[in-house]
């Protein structure tokens, strides 16, 4: 690398790594506002809200790492085109491929960051993040809404008809063990209670009937401990919580909840697919910024800059959309995550070539 590689590279980070820092304030704050009367109410302590505010930032910056970048290189190489050091390395005989040499050492440098922060760092930030929201900021679930449907293995189902968190008591429990189509046994149960620190369920007034072919038994007993594969936990039913698994628990809880029969898990392999999408579409912004941005239009910087929350914005709603069609109408999640990025991949390239010509 040489001084002018230098010189970009550390133009490109140092605003990308500025942007990042005034907007997560300016994130910060508008949060803080939102949430002071649900702070108040609930006595949160200082320390906890810092401690929140921390993880936090994390989370924005992840969230809005594509607009960070592209807005970083729109703003610093628009400056340099402008004061004429484009120019000047362009007619010295640098050619555009070389001139977008730093550009994509940057964005390499940023991508990598981002896909590490993306499956590890930032899930773990948002288990304390989310934790706290739940305490001080949301309301707390007394119950399950509806039925529980769980297929615990591959022939143990579950079913009770309702939850209650908040003394943890179940209604209405009933397992069943099926093999091929012949119901092996059935469980039935009053009541039913969990043991937080045993890991057990405590089953209240049980019939227990078991078929064996044409032979069929009844047991009737007062209670029995049972230690089933699952908590109360696994009931509620919180989008959120996939921001706080990182990748390998995500594709973990994928699996198990593919298992239990649970429909529409593409909200959670949307986001599986996104970690590793989103590192790219910086790069693929990081090539837009500079083919926009390079040359003087008349406008200014103000036009350059305006273009690109235009583009920005853009890219949003087509993962928003593409999020939705997956989640709502069925759509390829790996499709769903990686069409924004086919997308304005092509744009890049369009734009590319006609720099190069």
């Amino acid at each position: 690398m040489k001084k002018i590689d230098w010189y970009i590279v550390k133009k490109f980070l140092g605003t990308f790594f500025f942007a990042i820092l005034i907007l997560a304030v300016i994130a910060c704050v508008i949060d803080l506002a939102e949430k002071m009367d649900d702070f108040v109410s609930k006595k949160a302590p200082v320390s906890a809200i810092l401690n929140y505010y921390k993880d936090f930032v994390p989370h924005i910056s992840a969230l809005l790492f594509p607009l960070f970048i592209f807005i970083a290189t729109i703003f610093f190489t628009s400056k340099m085109a402008y004061q004429s050091e484009v120019i000047t390395i362009l007619a010295s005989g640098v050619s555009f491929q070389r001139f977008l040499k730093p550009y994509v050492i940057g964005a390499t440098f940023l991508g990598v960051l981002s896909l590490i922060t993306n499956h590890w760092i930032v899930p773990n930030a948002n288990k304390q993040r989310l934790a706290f929201e739940d305490r001080y900021v949301h309301n707390v679930t007394q119950s399950t809404n509806g039925g529980v449907h769980l297929r615990l293995s591959k022939d143990l189902f579950v079913y009770m008809r309702e939850y209650r968190f908040v003394d943890n008591y179940g209604q209405s429990f009933s397992a069943e063990k099926i093999e091929g189509t012949l119901l092996k046994e059935k469980l039935v149960a009053d009541h039913i209670s969990y043991d937080s620190i045993k890991k057990t369920w405590h089953l209240y007034n049980v019939i227990v009937r078991t078929n064996n072919d044409i032979h069929e038994t009844i047991r009737f007993l007062n209670d029995t401990i049972i230690k089933y594969p699952f908590a109360p936990g696994d009931m509620k039913i919180n989008d959120d919580s996939k921001d706080a698994m990182t990748t390998p628990e995500l594709i973990t809880y994928i699996d198990r909840e593919t298992l239990r029969g649970r429909e529409n898990l593409n909200i959670y392999m949307v986001e599986k697919h996104r970690r590793t999408a989103q590192p790219v579409a910086g790069f693929i912004l990081t090539i837009i910024g500079v083919c926009i941005a390079h040359k003087k239009i008349r406008g200014g910087s103000g036009l350059h800059l305006a273009l690109g929350i235009v583009i920005c914005a853009l890219f949003e709603m087509l993962m928003q959309f593409s999020t939705t069609f997956s989640t709502k109408a069925g759509l390829n999640p790996f499709i769903a995550a990686w069409i924004p990025n086919l997308v304005f991949g092509y744009v890049a390239y369009y734009l590319y070539r006609r720099q190069i010509k």
